[in-house]
């Protein structure tokens, strides 16, 4: 088999996306949609192997700032658009792409590359690990009481055109930000996926809405939604489908939640993403009213291990000798000395004895803090080579906010 990568050019683009509706099965996307994931495709950074004519596998990355514990938004591509047409599998097709676009990453001086993935155990081999986890809630709001804080009577709650109110929410949302690693800052163009609403993917919902909460006239919150209405013999019992819920302060948070619980004909309130350490479990009187689910999200890969490590902070001080692995990327390979604090760290080559020998998949899941070394240790990921390094490096590695994906890409 003869094929060739290389980079999409722009007149592709249709053809290109369709192949990759195709690897993906189901029916295409509405038009409004693939309308906007043509404008946000960087074609600069999207790839294509072709087999003659046909195109038989895509790769793309979008250009993100991700936030690192302390704070930092540090470069990162956000690899997407990934696939292999069937009639090519277990050929390198995947494996060259992956290959062409580290060193493209690297090339463009990001430490960071960043997916979510429909099938984990594919990127593993490539050194991507795990390192966000998102929680599912569907709350009972007929057995529990709004969420009640002082001085939530003082919000004010306003329903607006979901349009209308974007670049208000867009406010919100960046200064939330830098509060919590995983969150992505986006180029000028995603906000429009926030209301992409096609009556074709409602499933017996209404159209979206959204709400602002304002106090002394600042909006200071947001929540977008539908309501899908249903009956039963005993009457009404639909459903509040959150998709984003966000808010500057507690009292505004508890706000939104107490105004999505008590609308009219509900029974429930679901929604499909938010942080594990979401402060909702705690507004709510019975934790064990809320359904929970909870899935691994963003996978992290460091492209650059001795610039990515020194970009993020640490909560205690830390100074550690790491012996990595990383044959996709050899550059990574070898002894590295992480030296850090909360207030700034450094990492480089050395030639000292390791404390821990882990390969660059096991940094990229505990680089936010989500996972521990010592869960990976206690699972064999993580090898320990000075007794009590894996425990004092993981209390230094945490963060106190968990990290969070907000949406995919």
């Amino acid at each position: 088999m003869t094929t060739e990568l290389r980079q999409l050019r722009p007149a592709e683009w249709d053809m290109w996306y369709g192949k990759l509706e195709l690897a993906f099965g189901g029916p295409g996307e509405p038009p409004e949609e693939r309308d906007i994931w043509r404008d946000l495709t960087e074609t600069e950074r999207s790839l294509g192997v072709w087999d003659g004519a046909d195109c038989v596998g895509t790769a793309g990355a979008f250009s993100f700032g991700l936030t690192v514990p302390g704070g930092a938004e540090v470069p990162a591509a956000g690899v997407t658009m990934v696939s292999v047409q069937p009639t090519h599998r277990r050929r390198g097709v995947l494996r060259s792409m992956m290959r062409h676009q580290l060193a493209d990453v690297r090339e463009r001086g990001e430490a960071l590359a960043v997916l979510t993935a429909s099938e984990p155990a594919i990127y593993g081999r490539f050194g991507y690990g795990a390192a966000t986890q998102d929680m599912r809630v569907t709350v009972d709001t007929l057995r529990l009481a709004p969420p009640e804080l002082p001085g939530v009577d003082g919000v004010r709650l306003r329903l607006v055109d979901p349009a209308d109110g974007l670049a208000e929410c867009e406010r919100v949302y960046a200064r939330l930000v830098p509060a919590r690693p995983g969150m992505l800052a986006r180029r000028p163009g995603w906000e429009r996926l926030a209301t992409l609403d096609p009556k074709s993917e409602r499933n017996g919902a209404g159209e979206l809405q959204c709400v602002l909460a304002e106090v002394d006239g600042e909006v200071r919150g947001y929540a977008r939604y539908a309501v899908k209405p249903e009956w039963d013999h005993s009457g009404p019992c639909g459903t509040v489908q959150v998709r984003h819920v966000e808010a500057l302060d507690p009292v505004v948070y508890a706000a939104l939640w107490r105004y999505l619980f008590g609308i009219d004909l509900t029974s429930s309130v679901t929604v499909p993403n938010r942080p594990v350490d979401d402060p909702l479990l705690h507004l709510v009187a019975d934790m064990r009213r809320c359904r929970i689910g909870i899935r691994e999200s963003l996978f992290v890969r460091l492209v650059d291990v001795g610039e990515a490590l020194a970009a993020r902070t640490y909560q205690t001080p830390v100074d550690v000798v790491l012996d990595v692995t990383d044959p996709f990327c050899p550059w990574n390979e070898g002894r590295w000395r992480l030296t850090g604090d909360e207030k700034g760290a450094v990492c480089s080559r050395t030639t000292d004895a390791a404390d821990l020998a882990l390969s660059v998949r096991e940094l990229g899941s505990v680089y936010l803090g989500g996972f521990s070394l010592v869960a990976l240790a206690a699972a064999g990921r993580v090898r320990e080579l000075r007794p009590g390094a894996p425990t004092a490096a993981s209390v230094a590695f945490g963060s106190g906010a968990a990290p969070w994906l907000p949406h995919g890409f």
